[in-house]
């Protein structure tokens, strides 16, 4: 049977009254899957607080390493996901490719001793876990910064992986010098050194559009995310995280113009005047799009009838190791 959206809403809800379970959804997600989640927010955000969550179940309408991050730090809870949905930087690295730059630093005469590895929370739950392994911890967009500050008193070098431009963002904003592992740098010479991968969809920015709208709107703002390439985050007027990139841009007078560098189904939900998309195609997640009405319906329905379709399962040793380098970064 054919179910509007409004059908599958009211379903969608009646499930939710009649079972233990929070539906969460990320803010990249589309805006009829965002309304009935309830908990929205970035990814850690929604980890963090589902864990205070006393639901038996959590369905997570993002993509996979986020519902393995709550599964990591809630081993008790149920977790399931409306999609299989995976992140195109997260799959871009798995444990074989980790120890395979760890090796890359040992053959340029830096040992393990002296790597201290920082894995990104876009990563899944094996590269957490050999990060945590190696005595590394995680970061987010908002306190990559910070972690990184902490981790270079150690005296070692920062393997920073996967976003090579989270990365060298990160080392430009603390005078530090970055390289990515392939390109020609001597190792030896970086204080971060990053694994190649980034973000498809903050990849298609640039700073020709900057240039456009600065000359078609005088005076605009630039307000860009982190994983966008570096030469656009060195011109633009605002670098942060989704929710740092959400307070600045609610707080700016509503007839102050400003164009974003993010996933589109964010900045369409924000200010309704004066706000621009940077680019000159529709910057969407495809695998955050991927999710509808329908598949939280039928995940729901699946929990009801006892059998949830795609239930995160992290195995003992994996979630051991990978809980350790989430709660690292949770205790500074």
């Amino acid at each position: 049977m054919q179910l509007t959206n409004e059908e599958l809403k009211e379903k969608i809800n009646e499930y939710k009254k009649k079972l233990s379970v929070t539906v969460v959804a990320h803010f990249y997600q589309r805006d009829e899957v965002f309304e009935v989640g309830d908990i929205t927010g970035d990814s850690l955000e929604l980890a963090i607080k589902t864990r205070d969550d006393n639901s038996e179940f959590v369905v997570f309408c993002g993509v996979g390493f986020m519902g393995q991050s709550v599964k990591v730090l809630s081993p008790n809870k149920r977790v399931a996901m409306p999609k299989a949905a995976c992140c195109a930087m997260a799959v871009m690295i798995d444990g074989m490719q980790f120890d395979a730059s760890v090796k890359a630093l040992n053959e340029a005469g830096i040992m393990n001793e002296n790597i201290l590895p920082i894995t990104y929370i876009n990563s899944n739950a094996d590269v957490k876990a050999k990060v945590g392994e190696m005595g590394g911890m995680v970061c987010t967009s908002s306190n990559a910064k910070k972690i990184i500050t902490t981790a270079l008193k150690e005296g070692k070098k920062i393997l920073f992986v996967p976003d090579r431009c989270l990365g060298q963002n990160i080392a430009n904003q603390m005078g530090l010098k970055s390289c990515v592992i392939g390109d020609g740098t001597n190792l030896l010479d970086a204080d971060i050194i990053c694994y190649n991968g980034f973000c498809s969809v903050h990849q298609l920015f640039s700073v020709d559009d900057i240039n456009f709208y600065r000359k078609k709107y005088p005076g605009i703002l630039i307000a860009v995310h982190p994983e966008c390439d570096p030469s656009v985050c060195d011109v633009a007027d605002f670098v942060g995280s989704t929710s740092q990139l959400i307070k600045y841009i609610n707080e700016l007078p509503e007839d102050q113009k400003v164009a974003v560098g993010t996933e589109f189904n964010l900045v369409n939900r924000l200010r309704p005047k004066n706000t621009y998309v940077l680019s000159s195609t529709k910057p969407e997640c495809p695998t955050m799009n991927e999710t509808t009405l329908r598949d939280v319906y039928e995940v729901l329905k699946s929990i009801d009838e006892g059998e949830p379709l795609n239930e995160i399962h992290v195995d003992e040793n994996t979630q051991k190791w990978a809980k350790i380098a989430l709660e690292r970064m949770l205790a500074l």
